[in-house]
């Protein structure tokens, strides 16, 4: 097999910790010796042993001599487990391919230095590409501190997400809903705006597939939203978040009632509008290690994003319907020219039950 070959293993061993090592970056670890794979190892979550460590333990015999194939530069700092590169030196492990530089300004080449400079043999920039998008809510979160955030709508061929009465249900069809729960539980959390929850009432939670709840956020600029809604009742993870203005500290009576049900409530600054400022609540999530965001709100919120620049890809579902008139996906954006208009990449287009779903990027 080539270093390509061992690298995209490393890839997809790697995603095996999705949803459970986040802000920490996926990796995996392939160790090969006289041709024969000899340990494998992924991080499995948050808080304990790196892919590199997990993959040395798990060999069958010595590891001196052999190579190690890694999607990641390996650390080289003292974090919540001690250095990867120190471990691999140790075990006289002879060369190390990598698939990406790490963009921790912790790591960021050092790891490589070491490892070097200790007489390592090292290759970088195999499978680069497919390495950096595997951990493209890492590489944002770690160098901007805000989430990597995704925009999610599902509408109707003449861009409408709701009829003229708000309903929405279902526009989109069940194959799509079941992807986007697959989605919910690779992201850290899930946001919506309070008029959302006061039209859909929805849980945000996963159901349609397997995979861990994320956390729920909702932007009530006043704490004005009744608890009354499913996702007060099923917060039985404790996973609710609220993000209120600075000016609602004064409201204690609500915010003990909140945190009574488990939920928990950030503050952050007023825009103009004498609404939650987007940036300002992307700063309080990055504070709170989400480092990945799926937007699933009302035309006002998204449109909101898309006018702020605040957000990173879209995923849109589109259903083979016309409405006519409703709810438009986007709007209000002060765009006057075609010339003007954003320009978005469409990177992928498939269809998905009755629907087509396109994936796009700035």
């Amino acid at each position: 097999m080539t270093d390509e070959s061992y690298i995209q293993l490393a890839i997809e061993i790697a995603k095996r910790g999705v949803g459970n090592v986040s802000p920490n970056p996926l990796v995996g670890c392939i160790i090969i010796k006289n041709d024969k794979i000899i340990g494998a190892g992924y991080h499995e979550e948050f808080g304990k042993n790196h892919a590199e460590i997990n993959a040395i333990e798990s060999s069958n015999g010595s590891v001196e001599g052999s190579t190690l194939y890694v999607n990641l530069e390996p650390c080289s700092h003292f974090g919540n487990t001690p250095p990867c590169v120190d471990r691999i030196i140790e075990s006289k492990i002879k060369r190390v391919v990598v698939g990406t530089l790490d963009m921790n300004p912790l790591v960021s080449g050092s790891g490589i230095k070491k490892l070097k400079a200790a007489g390592v043999e090292v290759k970088v920039g195999v499978l680069e590409n497919q390495c950096a998008e595997l951990n493209k809510f890492f590489f944002k979160y770690i160098s901007r501190k805000i989430p990597y955030v995704t925009l999610k709508a599902a509408q109707t061929l003449d861009g409408k997400i709701a009829d003229g009465s708000g309903n929405s249900k279902w526009i989109s069809s069940s194959i799509s809903r079941k992807i986007v729960h697959q989605m919910r539980s690779k992201y850290d959390a899930v946001l919506v705006g309070s008029s959302t929850v006061v039209k859909d009432n929805p849980r945000l939670t996963v159901r349609l597939t397997e995979g861990r709840n994320p956390r729920r956020i909702i932007l009530d600029t006043h704490l004005r939203l009744s608890t009354k809604y499913k996702i007060f009742q099923y917060n039985v993870d404790k996973k609710l978040i609220i993000i209120t203005s600075e000016k609602s500290r004064k409201n204690t009576a609500k915010i003990n009632k909140l945190k009574s049900l488990g939920v928990q409530v950030l503050f952050a600054k007023e825009n103009k509008k004498r609404l939650v400022d987007l940036k300002s609540a992307l700063e309080q999530m990055g504070q709170i290690n989400i480092a990945s965001l799926l937007v699933e709100g009302g035309g006002k919120l998204l449109s909101s994003f898309i006018k702020e620049n605040l957000f990173d890809d879209i995923s849109l579902f589109i259903a083979p319907k016309i409405l006519g008139s409703g709810v438009d996906t986007f709007s209000n954006l002060g765009i006057k020219s075609i010339q003007k208009s954003f320009r978005i990449k469409i990177d992928n287009v498939e269809k998905v039950g009755d629907d087509v779903l396109i994936e796009l990027s700035k």
